[in-house]
């Protein structure tokens, strides 16, 4: 009888175990019936890769300057660590955010103040023939469809991006990441005149 019992108790705690573990590939892209991508939640509980404020990739002068943070799924963090490599279903998320100079106690510089808009950009070969799509959210927008075939986010990406489709150019701490593993375009870095 002492040996049953220890032993429901031995597999009923690898039980509450395994159902506590998180699935270590989550969160996914989701979609809804029609194809088009939810709003990515509690992306800000992903892993912050960088920010950038006012940057424009073309010579023109720029519009309305504003922050962007970059967010990836932690797992897929992980396994570009260890592999040098985007998995399949990896999300970036670019929270872009209005900037203010005079505020509060502040008298130089920009801080980030209302979300203006998320831009997402996923790898899912099973859904997209060129690998990777790039969605625009508005501020309160739940859903969004895939840009175009050709549109100026793919074509900008594949024309500059460091490491697949992804601007490791602008995230410090993946870029020896990139070039340990030998993944890394160095002349990427060294464009003029983008547009």
């Amino acid at each position: 009888m002492k040996r049953i019992l220890c032993a429901a108790l031995l597999l009923g705690s690898c039980f509450v175990l395994l159902a506590a573990a998180p699935d270590e590939k989550s969160p996914k892209p989701q979609y809804d019936s029609k194809g088009a991508l939810l709003r990515p939640a509690e992306y800000r509980e992903w892993m912050f890769l960088s920010a950038g404020y006012g940057m424009n990739y073309s010579p023109e002068p720029g519009s309305h300057e504003m922050f962007t943070n970059v967010f990836v799924q932690r797992w897929a963090y992980q396994d570009f660590l260890n592999s040098g490599k985007w998995p399949e279903q990896t999300a970036f998320v670019i929270d872009e955010r209005d900037a203010q100079s005079k505020g509060s106690i502040n008298k130089t510089g920009h801080f980030q103040t209302d979300l203006m808009g998320l831009a997402v950009e996923v790898k899912d070969s099973a859904r997209n023939p060129e690998k990777w799509a790039y969605y625009g959210f508005g501020e309160n927008d739940k859903t969004a469809e895939a840009m175009p075939k050709g549109n100026g986010c793919w074509s900008c990406h594949d024309a500059h991006a460091a490491v697949e489709h992804t601007f490791v150019q602008f995230y410090p701490t993946l870029k020896p990441v990139a070039k340990k593993f030998g993944v890394y375009n160095e002349s990427r870095e060294q464009v003029q005149d983008a547009k």
